[in-house]
């Protein structure tokens, strides 16, 4: 059985299903909108979902403010420009139409205020050179709380006031804390689950005015460019299923039920535990704990 958060989970179960969840056995700184962030988290198709070289320059900026989590910086950079790989306006040079530059997407004022010259960067700082920008970025975000975890969302509100921002760096961030190597695709369906939240559960919904969970599911891993059955125990069956004993890693999706025949519900794991669901009927999508008694196992898809 895959193991979650490190905890292997015993193959006999012997716990109730849960009951009104999910349609499974029936056949059948910036100025980046929350729009833009969403089609920006997936922009780079396969692939890192951080290239390394930006991942080691998130880490180096962050050291300077020691509590600030790289992998928050990561997951800005890959919601505002898909980690400098973007083409559209304001990336590499001009402004976008909300006139935000370079790859972390400031507003010319902001960054006049928390420019920040990094090792080998440009002098004067510049918003489109990489090393600055994101230097710069983490200044903004220490000096606004980001170094303690009780204010580090308070201080990627301020960056971009969009709630949907705010879910989706956190949920990045989370998984780039535990996967590193995290790929685009599962990237790209962590980050349309994100802006879910708090969308109500709807028996048989597909986002059109709610989720049920393999609903969601499947809508996420469409936004990453990858088909999924409609219903839980399909898409359980598809796999590829994460080998026995190993750690469920972020974006794998976990499934429960009385039996690897009978799924009744699936989420999308997360990191640190946790994964975005639809959990039942008066319920909205939500990030919640993956340790359900009645996990059957997990799938990677691809």
């Amino acid at each position: 059985m895959a193991r979650v958060a490190g905890l292997v989970m015993v193959t006999l179960l012997f716990f109730a299903v849960f009951l009104g969840g999910c349609l499974s056995l029936l056949s059948g700184g910036s100025s980046t909108t929350a729009g833009q962030a969403t089609a920006s988290a997936g922009a780079s198709g396969g692939g890192p979902a951080v290239p390394l070289a930006w991942e080691s320059l998130d880490q180096r900026a962050a050291a300077r403010c020691p509590g600030l989590p790289w992998s928050v910086l990561a997951a800005i950079g890959r919601v505002e420009s898909d980690s400098g790989r973007s083409t559209a306006p304001g990336v590499a040079s001009g402004a976008n139409a909300a006139g935000a530059e370079g790859p972390m997407q400031f507003e010319p004022a902001t960054f006049a205020r928390y420019a920040t010259i990094g090792p080998g960067g440009a002098d004067p700082a510049s918003p489109y050179d990489m090393v600055d920008a994101v230097y710069s970025a983490a200044t903004l975000l220490c000096a606004d709380g980001g170094a303690q975890a009780a204010t580090l969302a308070t201080a990627i509100r301020d960056y971009n006031h969009s709630t949907t921002y705010v879910d989706t760096v956190l949920v990045l961030g989370r998984a780039l804390a535990e996967d590193p190597t995290l790929e685009a695709v599962p990237a790209a369906a962590l980050a349309f689950s994100a802006a879910q939240l708090g969308t109500p559960y709807r028996w048989g919904g597909t986002g059109d005015g709610g989720f049920d969970c393999s609903g969601l599911v499947q809508a996420a891993y469409a936004a990453a460019g990858v088909h999924l059955p409609r219903v839980a125990q399909d898409q359980f069956d598809v796999g590829p299923a994460v080998p026995d004993n190993e750690t469920v890693v972020p974006g794998d999706l976990v499934f429960f039920g009385t039996s690897g025949q009978a799924v009744d519900h699936v989420g999308l794991y997360v990191g640190g535990g946790e994964m975005i669901d639809a959990p039942h009927t008066g319920a909205d999508v939500r990030e919640e704990a993956a340790d359900w008694p009645n996990l059957v196992g997990a799938t990677r898809p691809a």
